[in-house]
């Protein structure tokens, strides 16, 4: 089962990736080319080129778990992005995975805790 934890960091690499890649060659992506910490206890997210398969790679503390999900029909949304990699908060990720396009959906303001409004005390 995937617990998609509001407490995860969330990494979208926006390069398609072969999906042939599994633990090893995964990590070596995100220590060589994002210069991120696959032991970081961080989601790294990663989409084909067709765009029909994703993958999740999460060290969970002891070891690597590896999400994989393959679209029978259409293809997935990918945000888009212009540096290799980018942070995803867990409902765009939650978006991602269930088909819903992240660019249409609508975020309505919310309280976030340690961060001022203009009008708010201080």
């Amino acid at each position: 089962m995937l617990a998609l934890s509001p407490k995860l960091r969330f990494w979208f690499y926006r390069e398609p990736t072969d999906m042939r890649k599994g633990f090893d060659g995964l990590s070596g992506l995100i220590r060589s080319q994002v210069g991120g910490d696959p032991l970081s206890g961080d989601v790294f997210i990663f989409v084909s080129r067709a765009r029909t398969h994703v993958k999740l790679l999460y060290w969970d503390g002891d070891g690597y778990v590896l999400y994989y999900k393959r679209l029978e029909r259409g293809r997935f949304e990918v945000p888009s992005a212009t540096a290799l990699s980018h942070e995803l908060r867990r409902d765009e990720v939650v978006m991602l995975l269930e088909g819903i396009r992240v660019i249409q959906a609508r975020r309505q303001k919310r309280y976030v805790h340690g961060v001022h409004t203009r009008g708010s005390a201080t």
